[in-house]
C-alpha cells in the first residue's frame, strides 16, 4: 500500500508540473494584464481629474464669447454641469464644446440677432458680423447706429461706434457680395494692446 501510495504521489507531482508548465504563458499573460489595468485605471483617474479641472475653468470663459456662440453652447454647458457624467461623456462634451469654439473662431460670421447692446434697453433684432472669438460689428440699420463687440472685463460688450453705421453697412456689403471687394475701416482693438488704444481692421 505505501508503494502505491508513492507512485499516486510521484504521478500528482508530474501532474502538476506539467500543468504548471502548460499555464506557465497563461499566468504571465494574467499577469501583464493584470499591471496594464492598474496603469490604465491610474491614467483614467488622471484624465478625469484634469477634465474636471479644465471643466471648472470653462464657465469663466462663457461670458467673453461671442453672444451667438454663447446661446449655441448653452446645451454643452448644461450638460457639463451634471455630476452623474462618466469619464468618457464629459471627454465627449468638452471636447465638442471647445470644437465648437475653435471652429467659430476660425471664421467670419454674418447674420441677424436678437441682441440687448445696452443695459436697461430692450433686445432688438440687428445685423451682426463677427471676426471669430475677436470682435464684431452689430448694425441698426434702420435707425443708422453700430455698435463694436468684444470680450471685456465683465463680459462681451457692446460699444457705440458713432457715425459708424454706414462703414459698419459697407463692411456687411463687402462680405455678402453685395458691394465690390474693398477695403473697409472700422474701428478695432488689439488683444495685446496694454492702452487698449483703438485701431482698424478690414475685410
Amino acid at each position: 500500500m505505501v508503494g502505491a501510495l508513492k507512485d499516486r504521489a510521484d504521478t500528482a507531482e508530474a501532474m502538476r508540473d506539467l500543468l504548471l508548465a502548460k499555464t506557465a504563458k497563461d499566468r504571465g499573460d494574467l499577469a501583464d494584464l493584470g499591471a496594464t489595468i492598474k496603469a490604465s485605471a491610474a491614467g483614467l483617474q488622471d484624465v478625469e481629474a484634469h477634465l474636471k479641472a479644465m471643466d471648472a475653468r470653462l464657465p469663466e470663459l462663457r461670458p467673453s464669447l461671442p453672444p451667438r456662440l454663447n446661446d449655441a453652447l448653452e446645451l454643452p454647458y448644461r450638460s457639463l454641469a451634471s455630476t452623474e457624467l462618466t469619464v468618457g461623456e464629459r471627454m465627449q462634451l468638452t471636447m465638442a464644446l471647445l470644437s465648437r469654439c475653435v471652429e467659430f473662431n476660425r471664421a467670419i460670421t454674418c447674420d441677424s440677432e436678437v441682441l440687448t447692446v445696452a443695459a436697461g434697453q430692450n433686445p432688438q433684432l440687428l445685423e451682426v458680423i463677427y471676426w471669430g472669438l475677436s470682435h464684431g460689428y452689430a448694425l441698426d440699420r434702420a435707425g443708422g447706429k453700430a455698435w463694436y463687440g468684444s470680450p471685456g472685463p465683465k463680459g462681451w460688450q457692446w460699444d457705440p461706434i458713432p457715425e459708424g453705421a454706414g462703414k459698419v453697412a459697407q463692411l456687411i456689403a463687402v462680405y455678402r457680395g453685395e458691394s465690390e471687394p474693398r477695403f473697409v475701416e472700422v474701428p478695432a482693438r488689439l488683444a495685446d494692446s496694454r492702452a487698449g488704444a483703438p485701431g482698424s481692421s478690414s475685410p
